[in-house]
């Protein structure tokens, strides 16, 4: 049974740190309308967006309101009621190597007011998340960020890059497998419908996604209450020759300049379970009538598409840091996942903030299983939690980050550290959340 949040207590050491500032650090009340209103103002405000309609944020409160909400609220605002500082939070299911999964602690909308910088309120914020997590014996903390240099103060490293494909139709012509199969359009509706297993069933074979929440993917098929720009919104499915269902395409069409075959085809989300499924979708994006720009975000830093145009310079990637990893328990995070090698080393973690601090003797048995316990054993590898964090999914090798001075070992200790964890899959996250 998944761990409900909402259920764990508020952490005493932020709410004390709020106090001593003349602040209130409290959770939400996901069932009182108008507080909760407030909360997603303060949010929208935090990411420079609008407060949306009336309708909008009613249906914002139905699809997030299993989360847990925390705010810090001034008494003295004009407003008391809006908060400023938020953050939210919930458990969900990560993907580690070898077709494993682990409950992470999901952190999300965390915001401070443009009034209130530089009062150490996103410490006390993230801080109270950590221990919230660590006290309810989650392993592991995560997030998707709109500012890369906030995160890592806090023990937070990318795991997972993504990149942003930009394709021009007239050089990338299709020289991939054509496979056999049907594409039919969809209603939004049973897209809605369909998304969630399709991903689960997939979603295994992908180190760093996690398990998202319904109202994702009532967004992405365009049924969410007040939602805007969802005119031009479809959607495709594929089945391949059996009828099986195995890939769903979702897209929007934005016409360009005067030449009405210069639309772009932004893809909102690509979701194959397989690599005909891949082949077909992309096709249909590349080929599609009247369509001269094909642009995708969140796609993978190993992306087959490469491959399967005739003219590579047709297309171009745009690389960033996308999943953010925050381990709190060190020997059950190493021991979640699965490895491509045996090996015995002793261990060093560094944290600061002292969820992952100390010294272990992991070892990886030849079925890739793996224990860890502590030991006095001289260390053979020497890293902080952000090191830790950024090699567990096998995206980053150790080796690399020795290279850049933030790991310590012998060649040959991190040449056997690299066989070890590398991933067969790379790893990939294909929300925001």
């Amino acid at each position: 049974m998944t761990l409900d949040g909402k259920t764990l207590p508020l952490d005493e050491a932020s709410r004390s740190a709020a106090s001593a500032l003349g602040l209130d650090y409290r959770l939400l009340d996901t069932d009182d309308p108008e507080a909760f209103d407030d909360v997603l103002r303060a949010i929208g405000r935090g990411f420079l967006e609008g407060e949306g309609t009336a309708e909008r944020r009613a249906g914002t409160r139905e699809a997030l309101g299993f989360r847990r909400f925390t705010g810090v609220f001034d008494a003295a605002s004009p407003t008391p009621r809006v908060p400023i500082a938020t953050v939210d939070s919930w458990v969900t299911d990560l993907t580690l190597p070898g077709a494993r999964s682990i409950p992470m602690w999901a952190i999300s909308g965390v915001t401070v007011a443009a009034t209130h910088r530089r009062r150490g309120l996103a410490r006390t914020m993230l801080e109270g998340e950590l221990r919230t997590a660590a006290d309810a014996g989650l392993a592991i903390a995560g997030l998707t960020v709109s500012e890369a240099t906030i995160y890592g103060r806090y023990g937070f490293a990318p795991a997972v890059y993504a990149t942003r494909w930009r394709l021009a139709t007239a050089r990338t012509r299709w020289i991939g497998s054509r496979p056999e199969g049907r594409l039919h359009y969809l209603d939004r509706e049973v897209v809605a419908a369909e998304l969630p297993a399709l991903h689960e069933r997939v979603r295994l074979g992908r180190p760093g996604e996690i398990r998202p929440w319904d109202g994702l993917w009532r967004r992405h098929a365009g049924i969410m209450p007040g939602q805007e720009d969802v005119a031009a919104l479809r959607a495709v499915r594929w089945t391949d020759a059996s009828g099986t269902p195995r890939g769903l395409l979702v897209y929007r069409l934005v016409a360009g300049s005067d030449d009405f075959a210069d639309h772009t085809l932004e893809v909102v989300y690509h979701l194959a379970d397989g690599a005909d499924a891949d082949a077909a979708l992309w096709r249909f994006a590349l080929e599609h009538d009247l369509v001269s720009t094909v642009t995708a975000p969140l796609r993978s830093t190993d992306e087959p598409l490469r491959w399967m145009i005739a003219d590579q310079r047709g297309a171009t990637e745009q690389r960033h840091d996308h999943g953010w990893l925050r381990v709190l328990d060190a020997p059950a995070a190493l021991t979640a996942r699965a490895y491509a090698a045996p090996g015995r080393w002793v261990i060093r973690v560094h944290d600061d903030l002292g969820f992952a601090d100390g010294t272990w003797m992991l070892e990886v048995a030849a079925d890739g299983s793996a224990t860890a316990s502590p030991t006095t054993v001289p260390p053979d590898v020497v890293l902080d939690v952000r090191a830790l964090a950024a090699v567990l999914l096998g995206g980053v090798r150790p080796s690399t980050l020795r290279d850049a001075g933030l790991v310590e070992a012998s060649d040959a200790a991190v040449a056997t550290f690299d066989a070890a964890f590398a991933s067969a899959h790379t790893p990939y996250l294909s929300v925001w959340y």
